[in-house]
């Protein structure tokens, strides 16, 4: 990973009797993008601004670029651009001179300003609406302009808050592609709830639950670590055949797999009342086609109509809802035999 910009040792905060952080401690390496995520109330939030000098620790060290933020906080922030979830942007100005009074906040001189400035339009690619108003610009390009903004005095640290938050399909992959550049000569961490924006930009992700590190790792050996296929099957049970029937039958017949998740829907037709279901089960292996056979044979031999069968890899989604879930899913897998 080589020279670490960012360490947290042993950093808690706390609000009140509240436990928001507790006791966490990563690094971040110079040039290293890492994907930040935690369901809602984790503490991601309340980590991101420890790191921005925003929020004071309760307890524990944290220094960004060897410099500890609660005693060096102004020039910790020189040495971050950083993009909170809601762009604080001044509607009323035009996009240049938004980002000239910022440069002159960052402490950029009189005379260096202009070049600074186009310089971090082209990178964000707005130079041609530089004459704009902000108010009436699209959420796509007032990310932009929050990302400019982050990226005046050239800070060799970027943190971004959930960047693509009501992005259209199209302005997150131009976000995504423009952060992916971005993070090629200074260390990025990205929160984001979205995960394949994570999996397509980041090479390593920390997961935080109820306050906690529950992961973190680099994504290619969390998903080598966590090997195994999602198959989706589509059912149909003529006259209220009991749905327990379908889990029992892969429960007693096939080792191996988890049920993960159900959902049905009931149509009469005619005469006929027709049960509708979806079952997903996931296999902690990469045996996927020989459990699509086992599954095939045990149904049909119980006279169960499959209407479809879908098979998939488990994607970072999976593996993070894996983390972070509190439920216990029924399963029916030898843990010794799938270590």
């Amino acid at each position: 990973m080589g020279e670490s910009l960012i360490k947290v040792s042993g950093l808690t905060k706390k609000y009140g009797e509240r436990v928001a952080v507790d006791n966490i401690s990563f690094t971040v390496g110079k040039n290293e993008v890492v994907g930040f995520l935690g369901p809602n109330g984790a503490g991601k939030s309340t980590t991101i601004k420890v790191l921005t000098s925003f929020h004071s620790a309760s307890s524990g060290v944290v220094e960004i670029a060897g410099y500890n933020v609660l005693t060096h906080p102004e020039i910790v922030k020189k040495h971050i651009g950083y993009l909170p979830e809601n762009v604080p942007l001044y509607p009323e100005m035009r996009i240049f001179e938004y980002l000239e009074y910022r440069a002159g906040l960052k402490g950029i001189l009189a005379k260096n300003r202009k070049k600074e400035i186009e310089r971090v339009l082209n990178k964000c690619q707005i130079s041609d609406v530089k004459n704009r108003i902000i108010g009436q610009l699209s959420k796509g390009y007032r990310q932009r302009v929050g990302l400019a903004d982050a990226l005046i005095a050239d800070p060799p640290i970027l943190i971004l808050d959930e960047p693509t938050v009501g992005l259209d399909p199209s302005q997150i992959r131009e976000i995504r592609e423009l952060i992916k550049e971005l993070g090629k000569n200074r260390t990025v961490i990205l929160s984001s709830h979205i995960l394949p924006e994570i999996e397509a930009v980041c090479s390593r992700v920390i997961i935080i639950n109820k306050g906690k590190i529950a992961e973190d790792k680099k994504t290619s050996d969390l998903k080598a670590t966590n090997l195994g296929v999602n198959i989706d099957i589509n059912l149909e049970l003529i006259n209220s055949k009991p749905y327990v029937d379908c889990k029992e039958i892969l429960r007693k017949n096939i080792n191996g797999i988890q049920i993960v998740s159900e959902e049905n829907s009931t149509d009469i037709i005619m005469s006929y009342e027709i049960t509708k279901l979806g079952l997903r089960v996931k296999s902690k292996n990469d045996r996927g086609v020989e459990l699509r056979e086992n599954i095939f044979d045990a149904l049909v031999k119980n006279n169960i109509k499959i209407v479809g069968m879908y098979q998939k890899s488990v994607t970072l989604e999976d593996i993070f809802v894996d983390i972070v879930t509190d439920e216990k899913i029924e399963t029916n897998l030898n843990t010794e035999e799938n270590l």
